[in-house]
């Protein structure tokens, strides 16, 4: 590999970190779409200059922007317009029409799709708010899955040109159940099992973990041994407010979860889970990812409760567990240790696939950070950034 590219999605715009194999100097690109939200972007595995971008604007809604060239120009798929990808002060004004999700109105059985539980307990209309998550298919640029708030997953075939809900999820039969976590009720996590094209795995805040074995057509919450006392039923099937899952690709049966409280295993592909917090000084927050080339090596960010979101002592401290779990270290170096107030966010987490193998996270105070060593070493690759959403790194050939 020659070098890595890191997509950096904020509140206020997208920005392009690139450097080469050794990762020692950056160059920073952007903003891109600059004054709007730029809730996940991410890159094709096969074609890494395709990148999907979820766009949000007060104006004109929810866009998806699509790139061929690596982040130089983007279009709206389906608009003949074009947007040029160089740095502006002013906002890049999406052109055309925006892309269609459109929630179906009925299940494969043909019962109405039409409510879901609210914070109070009573029933509210299903809407559309934002793309939460990208997640291109291991093997077609073309096919894109696409996570939204409220909770449904979507696919496209034809690169975004056109998004059909794979309704199965959300007409599911606990789905009248489901409520929305603070963040709001949405479908946050898509991992794609590279041995088994007919197996995805999704979260949703607050409703848990599901899984499909034939490609969406049905799915089933797995949730078994995980316990959150702040729901009536602390072990109830759905319910749990899951913030993150985690796969690494050579052993996809093993899946690594951070909960709204307690950081979770499964090595059945989520039919059953246990805690592994161990020795974390808080085993609340919010992104969890897995070593590219070492599938025990875990990493979490703590942050000190569900009510505060910043670290523990005011030291911004990433954990690493080198035993899948239970025994955890804090990696430092690099990172302030007083005084830091920041929170990581779920998608804001990301590794590369280069060797030795790289870890980067962005805040929500505007830092991206980043380790060639595993995590051993820290730089601030940039600062002072709009709060960072979304961090997904590609390895470029």
């Amino acid at each position: 590999m020659s070098g890595v590219r890191i997509l950096v999605g904020t509140k206020k715009g997208a920005f392009i970190l690139t450097a080469d194999g050794k990762r020692d100097a950056w160059s920073v690109a952007g903003p891109f779409f600059s004054g709007w939200e730029i809730y996940h972007m991410k890159g094709s595995p096969v074609d890494p200059d395709r990148i999907y971008a979820s766009q949000l604007t007060d104006w004109f809604g929810q866009i998806i922007q699509r790139s061929s060239d690596g982040g130089k120009t983007w279009e709206q798929p389906g608009s003949s317009d074009k947007l040029a990808a160089e740095p502006s002060d002013a906002p890049a004004m999406p052109q055309g029409e925006s892309n269609n999700f459109v929630y179906d109105t009925s299940d494969e059985t043909g019962h109405p799709l039409t409510t879901h539980q609210w914070y109070d307990g009573t029933q509210h209309p299903w809407e559309f708010a934002r793309v939460w998550h990208l997640e291109p298919s291991l093997t077609d640029p073309d096919l894109v899955y696409a996570g939204v708030e409220d909770a449904a997953l979507f696919r496209t075939t034809d690169g975004g040109k056109s998004w059909h809900e794979m309704s199965g999820l959300r007409g599911h039969q606990t789905g009248a159940g489901w409520s929305p976590g603070a963040g709001g009720m949405c479908l946050h996590t898509i991992l794609l099992d590279p041995d088994n094209p007919d197996r995805i795995y999704t979260a949703i805040s607050a409703a848990g973990a599901f899984r499909t074995d034939d490609g969406g057509d049905t799915w089933r919450p797995i949730n078994r041994g995980l316990r959150s006392d702040y729901i009536p039923d602390p072990t109830a099937e759905v319910g749990h407010c899951v913030h993150r899952l985690a796969m690494h690709p050579a052993r996809p049966a093993t899946l690594y979860m951070q909960k709204h409280w307690d950081v979770m295993r499964s090595d059945d592909s989520g039919d059953n889970w246990y805690e592994i917090s161990g020795n974390l000084p808080t085993d609340f927050g919010f992104p969890i990812e897995v070593h590219a080339h070492e599938p025990d090596t875990v990493y979490v960010v703590p942050i000190k409760s569900d009510a505060i979101h910043y670290p523990p002592d005011g030291k911004l401290r990433v954990y690493r567990s080198r035993t899948g779990g239970n025994e955890w270290e804090p990696l430092t170096e690099g990172l302030p240790q007083e005084h830091c107030y920041v929170n990581v966010l779920r998608d804001a987490m990301s590794v590369d696939t280069l060797d030795p193998g790289g870890i980067y996270f962005g805040t929500t105070g505007g830092q991206v950070y980043g380790s060639a060593d595993g995590g051993d070493t820290w730089t601030a690759i940039v600062r002072d950034l709009p709060a960072v959403l979304s961090v997904e790194a590609q390895a470029l050939p």
